[in-house]
């Protein structure tokens, strides 16, 4: 049994990898609850700390406490609006929080492996299946970044030798999204009631993969880490327009939708195409995605009640 450190562990991604870990592990989870849910994830109460990444301080005495083996740094403001709107805000947790866990993290005696969650945004717009060796050049505050959190892990890994593990995270989709993307917006609506529905940008394709698959490629990448330091795609591997999303909720449901564009909702720059290559990842972890779009889609509207998202 490991003792793991969650950071951001009661969000999206984090509360499906905190739910599947804590069956065999000993999970600890720092969460300062903008984005997550306490209620997402069951874990007793002295194993959850409600704080701050930013917090350096208190971050450093919890870390040190707690002395984990793995820490999964997940805590991140990823919603690209939001990091547009509050670019210096977005930056210092991501970019400073990171710093933190990192110089905390660097102290600890038993650290087997640290995972540090980046993102699909650090690549620039590429029209192939994307490789982990393409090029990096962000398009956005959130892209530039993640990519200066994967430079601090580089150094991380340099001063002190830990595995470390850099997974760039395509598009999830699931349960307990906390953030309006497409997915959860489309179903948000639907459950409203609505057949007419509003959305921004509809041509653009993304790579979308539930957050089961991608908590079960986490996991296998932090139990069997590279030696040095090393840096996956994860995602599905097959890429989906808006409208091949919406003719999903369509076959979910069995009824016709019909999609509006909301000028409010269209991204000024937006990429057309978005898809992972996942042979690397599937190489080191002898697993693939389990949960295709039409499934998990079928899942998200058996669920009762539509997504709630924190809004900032």
């Amino acid at each position: 049994m490991k003792r793991i450190l969650v950071t951001g562990g009661a969000g999206f991604i984090g509360s499906a990898l905190v739910n599947k870990l804590s069956k065999e592990h000993d999970i600890y989870v720092i969460d300062n609850l903008s984005y997550g849910n306490r209620n997402f994830i069951k874990i007793d109460k002295d194993k959850f700390h409600e704080l701050d990444v930013l917090d350096k301080e208190n971050i450093f005495t919890v870390i040190s406490a707690i002395s984990p083996d793995i820490i999964i740094h997940l805590a991140a403001i990823h919603f690209i609006p939001d990091c547009n709107k509050y670019p210096f805000e977005s930056s210092k947790t991501n970019i400073q929080g990171t710093k933190n866990i990192l110089e905390a993290a660097a102290k600890l005696d038993k650290l087997s492996c640290l995972f540090f969650a980046s993102t699909a945004a650090v690549y620039p717009i590429i029209d192939h299946r994307i490789k982990e060796t393409d090029e990096k050049d962000p398009l956005d505050i959130y892209g530039l970044s993640k990519i200066t959190g994967e430079y601090l892990c580089a150094d991380f890994h340099r001063n002190t030798g830990i595995p470390t593990v850099v997974g760039r995270f395509f598009n999830a989709f699931g349960p307990n999204e906390t953030n309006p993307h497409l997915i959860p917006e489309i179903e948000k609506q639907l459950k409203e009631g609505k057949r007419t529905i509003q959305l921004g940008n509809l041509e653009p394709k993304r790579d979308f993969i539930h957050t089961s698959d991608m908590a079960e490629f986490v996991s296998r990448l932090v139990f069997n880490p590279p030696a040095a330091l090393d840096a996956y795609n994860i995602g599905s591997g097959i890429e989906y327009s808006v409208l091949e999303v919406v003719a999903e909720f369509e076959n979910a449901l069995q009824e016709k939708i019909v999609v509006e564009q909301n000028p409010a909702r269209i991204r000024k720059v937006e990429r057309m195409h978005l898809m992972a290559d996942i042979s690397k990842v599937i190489e080191k972890t002898g697993w693939k995605p389990q949960i295709n779009l039409a499934d998990g889609i079928k899942d998200l509207m058996n669920e009762e009640k539509a997504p709630s998202y924190s809004m900032h």
